[in-house]
Parts: structure tokens; sequence; C-alpha cells
């Protein structure tokens, strides 16, 4: 029964080309401008590390003045040299990575390419197992390398390809800031957006070329490319970080029950109330401890005239929507005789109900395959344009999945009140007036 009705509606379509066009353009121009903007939220308000957000965490601490203080005051997103450092040798999480972000000059050793300034994360060695990073050759450094500011250096397969045409490259030197490195690893194919750990650099900035040890990066006086947010009488002097009363670093750490959540949060209640007492902490302690997610909604990453425009093309798929009821509902009426005669030749109003809302779905599903054409444009469009995310706007099979969904289900909404008020007029009435 279900193929009779589908090829009734293919015939009742292709009776009223125009019709039929109109409708299908509506739903098309509807659809296109919906999913372009759905699939660019979708992609930008993802979970960076789908396997391990519910277990990364990101600690705040308050160690300010009184300047500006107040009830229900946000701690600083940054933490103090003093403080990260402490908190990371302290060790009281699963893994603790501790980092800042720069740009670093790199003297290739290879005469075809010239020096360029290099995006570098300082860092600590628990980041690689922390964040699950993958390496296509080699491994991160240890602590005792922290410890003992080795130089020695992590590079992104892209970084590799540019200087060592993609060949194993451990146990290579790099030269950073005239200073000979070597490599230990070569990471693998890992883009997480947002740029969650690092958020400074940019909330969709492209990903880092060289990783190195914080430590030895401090030992270097390498540039620190972040925000550096100070009070008192600190100048956030970029030479003397280490010592200025200025916060500046991101930590995050593993924390994988609920009952190592809440003793960490408490360690962070202790420790800012030991240094209130002790007068370095002159508030109250005030902490906070955010999952990667609430982290990530915390910071509202996601642009927020990428919403505005989601509600925009919203509203204008359900204009095309109501513009697609009415034409609908000339055509389901202009064919209110051969539905009378269908129904005096015994069929049920039932029947003549699921019939027409097949025709409704195929008008649907071929308006889902014109707005998912359009979505694709618009979507190279978006990758046109100067925002950092732009490159990062294009749809994988769950959003073209979505895409026909959607056409077929608004469709068959559209077409719920004309089918229902052809399958009611009078049989009667129509058959008399022939």
């Amino acid at each position: 029964m279900f193929a009779y009705y589908f090829d009734l509606a293919f015939r009742s379509l292709k009776r009223n080309k125009a019709l039929t066009a109109l409708m299908v353009l509506a739903i098309a121009l509807g659809i296109g401008a919906c999913m372009t903007t759905l699939t660019v939220l979708h992609v930008l308000s993802g979970d960076p590390l789908p396997q391990r957000s519910g277990s990364l965490y990101y600690p705040q601490i308050d160690p300010r003045d009184m300047v500006d203080y107040g009830p229900n005051v946000e701690p600083p997103e940054q933490l103090s040299w003093v403080d990260g450092m402490y908190l990371l040798h302290a060790k009281r999480a699963a893994r603790q990575a501790l980092m800042t972000g720069g740009m670093v000059p790199l003297q290739p050793t290879q005469s075809t390419v010239d020096p360029f300034q290099a995006v570098a994360l300082y860092t600590s060695s628990d980041f690689f197992p922390m964040f699950g990073v993958p390496f296509k050759y080699g491994t991160g450094w240890v602590d005792t390398e922290d410890e003992g500011k080795a130089r020695v250096a992590v590079i992104s397969a892209s970084l590799n390809d540019k200087l060592f045409g993609g060949k194993n490259s451990v146990g290579q030197v790099l030269r950073l800031q005239e200073t000979a490195f070597r490599i230990i690893g070569v990471l693998g194919d890992w883009h997480p957006n947002p740029h969650f750990y690092e958020w400074y650099m940019g909330s969709y900035a492209s990903d880092e070329d060289v990783y190195l040890p914080l430590t030895t990066a401090r030992d270097l006086k390498m540039e620190h490319d972040g925000s550096t947010d100070c009070w008192g009488n600190s100048g956030g002097d970029p030479e003397h970080l280490e010592t200025v009363n200025c916060t500046w670093l991101q930590f995050w750490v593993q924390l994988d029950t609920p009952a190592s959540v809440a003793d960490y949060k408490s360690f962070l209640e202790h420790y800012s109330q030991d240094q209130h007492t002790a007068g370095r902490f002159l508030r109250p302690p005030n902490v906070r401890l955010r999952n990667l997610m609430q982290w990530l909604d915390y910071l509202q990453v996601v642009p927020s005239d990428t919403r505005l425009q989601m509600w925009l093309s919203l509203g204008f798929l359900a204009v095309c929507l109501i513009n697609t009821v009415g034409l609908m509902l000339a055509k389901f009426m202009r064919r209110a005789s051969e539905l009378s005669v269908r129904r005096a030749l015994g069929a049920s109003q039932r029947a003549l109900f699921g019939q027409l809302l097949i025709e409704s779905g195929v008008v649907g599903l071929l308006g889902g395959l014109g707005g998912l054409l359009l979505a694709l444009f618009g979507l190279w469009l978006v990758r046109q344009q100067p925002a950092d995310y732009a490159e990062l706007a294009r749809m994988d099979i769950a959003m073209l999945l979505t895409t026909l969904i959607i056409a077929v289900g608004a469709s068959l909404i559209a077409g719920l009140l004309p089918a229902w008020r052809a399958c009611h007029v009078a049989p009667a009435l129509q058959l008399k007036g022939n």
C-alpha cells in the first residue's frame, strides 16, 4: 500500500509541476538557511574530547586584593606562577597540567625553509596522557625533564611534514630562539575544537606547532602571548612573571570519580584558607571547579552572533513552512473531486489522509535534497569569512541525515492541515457538482 501511495504522490506532483516546484523551493530555502546555521552551531558547541570531558576539570582560586571585591564575584580565569606551581607539585589529582602559549622564533636547519614564528604551547608532562594526545612517533617528556628544564620538544604532524617531509624526526635537532632542542615526539591526528585547554590563544585557533616544558620556556624567557591580569603595584613584566602578582597560567586536572572531585574542591578551599590566614590572599576563599563542558559554557566560546543567526534562520524556516501550507492547501483542495470519487468507491478518510501525507513527505524529501545543496553552499560561504572558526564549518554525516529528517518532518507537519481539510470535504457535494 505504501508503494502505491508513493506512486500516486509522484503522479500528482507531476501533474502540476509549477506548484510542486514552488513547494519544493520554499522548503529548500528554509532548510538550506536553517541547516547552515545549525551546522555551524553544532560544530562550535561540540564536545572537543567526548571520551574524556567528564573527568577533566578546570580549578579556579582567588588571590587578588580587595579592589572590586563583592559577593558572588568569579575568581580569575587563570593562576599565578606561585599558585600554579604549588597545585601542580601537590599532585592531588590523577593527572594535572599547567600551561600557557606563546610565539617562538624557529630557525630551520634546512636551507629550503626560511625562519618563522612557530606557535608554541609551554606545558608540563601530564598534558599528553591527560588529554589523550596521540603520537605518530616518539612520546612526550616526563616529570624529571620538567624539573631539569630539559631542552626537549614535541612537534605537530604539520611541522614534521614541513621540516622533515613526514619522516620520523625523533632525535633530530630543532632550533628555537637560538637554542637547540631535541625532538622526542611527533603528534598524530589531534585537533580538538574548541581550543579549550589554552583559550587565550583563540577559542578556535589553529593547532600549535611545538610543545615545550613550561619550566624550560621560562628559563629561556620565551615569549608569553596570552592574557596577563595583575593587581596591586604589579606591572606584568614579562621577564619576571614568576614573582609578580599576576594570573597568566591555565591549569587542568583529571578527576575520575565524584569523590575525587569533592576532595579536590575541598583541597582548593583549604589551600585558599591557608593563604588567606597567612595574609597572602586578602579575599576569603573563593574557588570554582568546573568540568570541561561547564567551563566552555562559562566562557561562552560560541559567538553570540551564531546563536542569533540560528534563531533568525528558524524563523525563516517557519515562514517558508507557512507558505508551503498555503500551497499544499490549494493543491489538495483542487483535487477535491478526485478524492470524493475515491471516497465513493470505498476509500476511507484515513486512507486518503495517509496518501496526502505521503505526498507531503515526498515534497519534503525533494525540498530536503535541495536544502542540502543550499546548506553546503552556505557552509562554503562561511568558510570564506575571516572568522577563526570559519574552516570548521563543514557538514558531517549526522548533520546530513538531520537535514533530510527535518525537511521530511517539517513537510509532514505542514501537510497535516491541508490533508485534513481535503479529507473532510463532503463527497456528495463534489459528485453532485460534477
